[in-house]
């Protein structure tokens, strides 16, 4: 079993800054990706931000410049540092994992139960 537990969501002001973590834990072999994703109040899912094993990442265009996503591989642990938020960044934010649990096996997603990021005045 795989556990992905996020920390680190709060109600801030427009223009500033939080840092999510997110932690996984369980049987796990090795982790492919890791990432962050949101769910809006609209109800839409967006990709926020993922990395690789080997440190490449990916951004959703409006968090380009703004957000930074990083891991520690030996505490299977990533990161989301947030600045200049903007209240449309208000959303629930779940953490992903592409996590294999044993070696040579395809890698299975996984997902955490979120942690809410509200952005107002």
């Amino acid at each position: 079993q795989v556990q992905l537990v996020e920390s680190g969501g709060d109600l801030v002001q427009p223009g500033g800054s939080l840092r999510l973590s997110c932690v996984a834990s369980g049987k796990i072999s090795s982790i492919a990706a890791m990432g962050w994703y949101r769910r809006t109040p609209g109800g839409q899912r967006e990709l926020v931000a993922i990395i690789t094993s080997t440190g490449l990442t990916k951004y959703e265009d409006s968090v380009k410049g703004r957000f930074t996503v990083s891991r520690d591989n030996a505490k299977n642990t990533v990161y989301l540092q947030m600045n200049s938020l903007r209240p449309e960044d208000t959303a629930l934010y779940s953490c992903y994992g592409s996590i294999r649990m044993r070696a040579f096996t395809p890698a299975a997603d996984y997902w955490g139960q979120g942690t809410q990021v509200t952005v107002s005045a």
